[in-house]
């Protein structure tokens, strides 16, 4: 659930992506990063400087080098990108395109942990599916290839229920990035199968955080509608974090956009 797909698949991934986050304190700015499983596994220790070892945390660093080399590069979510470039940069490139959540742009700490666990979530799902894909025929490899992900939507259920409140907002916050995305592109089933998992998210969270309101704002195709479902999100966190304060002001930027419309 930590990555969110916004191009290729996470039952049948490339093996090597595109790792982006956006900033928590401004919605237009992106960083990013790329993960390449190599099909040689390798030992980062033979390679890595020390230099650059002394950066990296050293629970990660030793994950890191028992993984086959699997790595970010850079270690560290970069900014300087846009999404646009972005997405087109993994479309010349065949390459998979992963929205990792948001994060501070100031916790340079933060960015170099998300990088790696991201990368390393990733080389999961490519070992996941290598090893299932080595026991069933060509034919059905295929197959998997174009089933939905709203095929384990029950599974997925199930874990949702288990998540708390916290980890629920998280997860539709990338949702909305994963629905403008869609509708920037026209993607129609993205944008349906993305709604569906914001919805199943938003009936289990308590009315007062207005799941249904960050669905609605998130796949309004209005210029609007990304701003709402952001203003939406942070009144939840701020719920969340019993910090009422801060509630007032969000609430009345909410009736403003809703005014204009």
């Amino acid at each position: 659930m930590g990555l969110s797909f916004l191009r290729g698949n996470s039952q049948t991934p490339k093996g090597h992506a595109i790792l982006l986050a956006r900033s928590s304190s401004d919605p237009g700015a992106v960083y990013a990063t790329y993960c390449v499983v190599p099909p040689i596994p390798m030992s980062l220790a033979k390679y890595i400087s020390p230099l650059l070892a002394a950066q990296i945390p050293g629970e990660a660093l030793n994950e890191a080098m028992n993984t086959g080399g699997v790595f970010p590069i850079p270690p560290m979510l970069e900014e300087g990108f846009s999404l646009e470039q972005l997405q087109a940069l993994a479309e010349r490139r065949d390459d998979d395109l992963c929205d990792v959540g948001s994060l501070s742009s100031r916790d340079e700490m933060a960015r170099m942990q998300i990088a790696v666990y991201s990368c390393q979530e990733y080389a999961q799902l490519y070992s996941t599916y290598m090893a299932s894909a080595s026991q069933i025929s060509p034919a059905k490899i295929q197959a998997a290839e174009e089933v939905s992900p709203l095929d384990d939507l029950d599974a997925e259920e199930l874990f949702l229920q288990t998540m708390p409140d916290r980890q629920k907002l998280t997860e539709l916050g990338k949702l909305v990035g994963t629905a403008r995305y869609a509708l920037d592109g026209h993607d129609t089933k993205l944008l349906q199968e993305t709604k569906q998992r914001m919805e199943r998210l938003a009936r289990l969270l308590a009315a007062k955080y207005r799941g249904q309101e960050i669905v609605n704002s998130a796949i309004d195709p209005d210029a609007r509608g990304a701003r709402l479902a952001e203003l939406y999100i942070s009144r939840a966190f701020k719920l969340l974090d019993e910090e009422y304060a801060d509630i007032r002001e969000i609430e009345n930027s909410i009736r403003e956009l809703r005014e204009q419309q």
